[in-house]
């Protein structure tokens, strides 16, 4: 049976959501495998997060080249965990750093690519969402070990009972990983929402807030939501760069979208068209969001917003 190693990448000794994701897709073509590259001797807590999720093992690294010299270390590992397990494919978190890795495995190993893909089959081929998601394409790699990286949220992660064993590898980071050493790193700043690109709720807000994005954040607040924002809205200063959703901002596939007096400009609507459910709110009947929405609502966010709340409050009562 084929095995199918997947990146499990983590931050601030948490295991990724994605995960779990990716092992629902790397099961239907064979045995799903973690691979854990950490710094530090945190491995088996990391491991413990693994745990009901279709992943059958977990292949466990820990070297502080990691921290001191950053993506070129994981890479170099990486490979070395694929010359030795020999896997079918490997699947990748399709986030700015999980695209940076896969670039750059794939060269190391001289393997093809495919970058955001939605969907994952049995053979290793994907579905792909392009040119602004005017067109769903299918492609699948021909040269050497498959490297996709996958959307997040672009499966709901299924549960099982299984408790997936741990074997620790030992690897020597080569030399030429150690060109760049990391002098100084400043996390991110995070509040109490989830993170964008793995929420299954995202509201966002656009040039129709005028600057306003309380109506947007009580929302999210209520459902457990994100945050997230036009480019029309960051470009203003309205709303961090790091929420932006869109073409030139970050890509999220989350069961529900609403988009909050945002026009739909195909720029935005390349960053969360693969969403399973999109509710669009907007002053403006021709407003091309609504060609994208499953439900629209003409009208101003600050009027409709605060009645929604209020029949969900008291529909959860």
């Amino acid at each position: 049976m084929a095995n199918v190693l997947i990146f499990a990448d983590h931050d601030g000794g948490k295991v990724a959501k994605t995960a779990a994701e990716l092992a629902s897709f790397a099961k239907r073509g064979g045995t799903p495998i973690a691979v854990l590259l950490t710094d530090s001797s945190q491995a088996d807590s990391l491991a413990s997060q693994l745990a009901n999720t279709d992943i059958e093992s977990v292949l466990a690294v820990e070297n502080s080249d990691f921290a001191k010299h950053g993506i070129p270390a994981l890479v170099d590992a990486l490979a070395q965990v694929i010359e030795a397990k020999k896997p079918d494919a490997v699947l990748i978190p399709s986030t700015a750093r999980g695209k940076e890795i896969a670039g750059r495995l794939a060269v190391r190993i001289n393997s093809g690519i495919i970058t955001d893909a939605i969907d994952v089959t049995p053979d290793f081929g994907t579905t792909q969402s392009v040119f602004g998601g005017s067109f769903t394409v299918s492609a699948k790699v021909k040269t050497g070990i498959p490297v996709i990286t996958v959307r997040p949220s672009s499966i709901e992660a299924s549960t099982t009972s299984n408790t997936p064993a741990v074997e620790k590898l030992n690897v020597t980071v080569s030399d030429k990983a150690k060109l760049v050493t990391i002098s100084n790193v400043q996390p991110a700043v995070k509040g109490g929402r989830p993170e964008l690109t793995e929420a299954k709720i995202v509201i966002s807000g656009g040039r129709g807030t005028n600057g306003d994005f309380t109506q947007v954040e009580a929302m999210a607040d209520l459902l457990g939501a994100a945050v997230g924002a036009s480019r029309a809205a960051t470009d203003a200063g309205w709303y961090p760069h790091t929420h932006q959703v869109g073409q030139t901002g970050k890509t999220v596939s989350p069961q529900l979208y609403m988009a909050c007096g945002i026009s739909g400009a195909i720029q935005h609507r390349a960053g969360m068209q693969t969403s399973k459910n999109i509710v669009a709110i907007n002053k403006d009947p021709e407003a091309p969001i609504f060609d994208l929405a499953d439900f629209g609502v003409v009208g101003d966010l600050f009027a409709v917003l605060p009645q929604a709340r209020e029949a969900i409050q008291a529909k959860r009562s």
